[in-house]
């Protein structure tokens, strides 16, 4: 049996002002539970401007969010089924 999971990432670059860049990374899984992991980088006034470098923070940031969101959600069925608190490392 074959499941397919959809993953978005969304990159919102960084303005002048506050030199911030975010992504949202979605994840939708075949039952169609949605979960959604934010992640922002900053850009220091001395950093040199590159802005894929803060999108490749950002991203990762996300990602790792969204990760610790599945984790999380995995223990918690695990441990309705097993009735007993669960934690599932990473």
């Amino acid at each position: 049996m074959i499941s397919t999971w959809h993953a978005t990432v969304h990159v919102f670059d960084a303005d002048d002002v506050h030199r911030t860049t975010t992504a949202h990374a979605i994840l939708t899984t075949a039952a169609g539970t949605t979960l959604l992991g934010t992640g922002r980088a900053r850009r220091r006034p001395s950093d040199t401007d590159v802005p894929e470098i803060g999108g490749e923070l950002a991203v990762a940031r996300a990602l790792r969010s969204l990760a610790d969101q599945l984790l999380e959600a995995t223990s918690g069925d695990i441990a309705a089924i097993e009735h007993h608190p669960v934690h599932v490392p990473a």
